[in-house]
């Protein structure tokens, strides 16, 4: 799996989404947002699955289940501070509005 999450980026999701700091994190496809085309990513406290890909930032395991790995393939993920916002970006995807797998 081809994504890369800053430390930045870790260290938010560590603050703001995690009570459990040893709880894994699930990034899926999520339908909606503004500006995605249609997508967007989503966040879940869940434990990983068999079938999934993994990657530790922070001392977070962040994990992608096959089916959502298309959207995230060449993804870096990473958290603006001077803006408060994080901060997706994916090559692959050239037109925004249309992307394709």
């Amino acid at each position: 799996m081809n994504v890369t999450i800053t430390p930045e980026a870790a260290r938010f999701y560590k603050q703001e989404v995690l009570s459990n700091k040893d709880q894994p994190l699930r990034l899926f496809v999520r339908v909606g947002g503004v500006g995605s085309g249609g997508f967007s990513v989503g966040v879940s406290k869940e434990d990983p699955t068999s079938h999934c890909y993994q990657t530790t930032v922070e001392g977070i395991t962040f994990f992608i289940t096959e089916d959502d790995a298309w959207y995230f393939k060449g993804m870096t993920i990473d958290y603006n501070e001077d803006l408060n916002m994080m901060i997706f970006t994916n090559p692959q995807f050239e037109d925004i509005n249309h992307p394709r797998q």
